[in-house]
């Protein structure tokens, strides 16, 4: 039993420690229940919902590059009524057992948001809160992502914000941050996720052809991190409503850094792909490490970063 406690408080969620996954590395949780307890996290983030079930891009999506992995999924999701069809009665069971599940929405447009948040909010009464992936390309706005800009930020976060009474956090495209953090903090959002996957291109010099099925993809893995360390903790200086920190997160000090660059909560994704146990084992050399400290609660080292 750990000598530190290692619940927080994320944005009104009641965590019982800071893991969390991060959206489309860990599907709906019950994909993994048969390689651990997945109760022990302090929460998941499901993967992305529409109002309307997605086929997402073709195959190949994804491809190992040097020091991680991209993708280019497109988003492919069975629609909320689908995800609530197959997914929620495993979703509820985990929410009594004290682990919060965080449903992101997906949209192509501000009324797509709208239309999917209002569905989540209808069916998923088990939800702690609702995650906006504003990276989706906005059809209303030629192709770019919602969240590439503050106006187009704050514009879906204006729409959704009177939907549900629930937290609502957004996940951030790895652009512009601390100015569109401001401006979602600004229309009412209550935390931030930081950052969606980096824009990148592997291509097969054989083939002279992208190994994904488009020409470009996102960049996920270790060989991120440290940018990711350096985003959060440039969105915890910005902003005053809680950052949860996502990049390249294969042990507990990759943890352990976002934790000292402010982040409250730590999302786990890439590494449960080669190791599906990733989370927990991640969550165990976090603990050791506060330990290590000589805290007794893991909020004494939130922000501790020494420049």
């Amino acid at each position: 039993m750990s000598s530190v406690s290692m619940a927080v408080d994320f944005a009104g969620i009641k965590l019982k420690n800071p893991i969390n996954t991060a959206s489309g590395t860990f599907g709906f949780g019950w994909q993994f229940q048969n390689f651990f307890d997945v109760s022990r996290l302090g929460a998941i983030t499901t993967k992305g919902c529409a109002a309307e079930p997605w086929p997402g891009n073709p195959k190949p999506r994804m491809t190992e590059v040097r020091g991680g992995m991209m993708n280019s999924v497109g988003l492919q999701n069975p629609g909320v009524r689908g995800m609530v069809a197959e997914s929620g009665e495993f979703l509820a069971d985990l929410a009594s057992k004290g682990t919060a599940v965080i449903c992101q929405v997906a949209g192509h447009s501000t009324a797509e948001y709208v239309a999917a948040l209002e569905l989540f909010e209808e069916l998923c009464p088990w939800a702690a809160a609702f995650e906006l992936n504003v990276s989706c390309p906005n059809i209303d706005q030629g192709g770019a992502a919602a969240g590439s800009t503050p106006e187009g930020a704050a514009e879906v976060m204006r729409a959704c914000r009177p939907v549900t009474k629930r937290p609502l956090l957004v996940k951030m495209a790895p652009v512009r941050l601390p100015e569109i953090a401001r401006a979602l903090e600004a229309e009412g959002a209550d935390g931030l996720t930081v950052i969606n996957s980096i824009p990148g291109m592997a291509i097969d010099v054989h083939t002279r052809r992208s190994k994904l099925s488009k020409p470009t993809g996102g960049l996920s893995g270790p060989l991120l991190h440290p940018i990711a360390v350096r985003m959060v903790w440039e969105v915890c200086q910005a902003v005053d409503i809680p950052v949860c920190g996502v990049g390249g997160v294969m042990t507990g000090e990759d943890a352990a850094e976002f934790i000292l660059a402010g982040a409250r909560a730590v999302s786990v994704g890439m590494a449960s792909f080669p190791e599906p146990d990733a989370a927990v084992r991640i969550l165990a050399e976090l603990e050791a490490w506060a330990e290590s400290q000589g805290v007794r609660d893991i909020n004494e080292l939130i922000g501790a970063f020494e420049c």
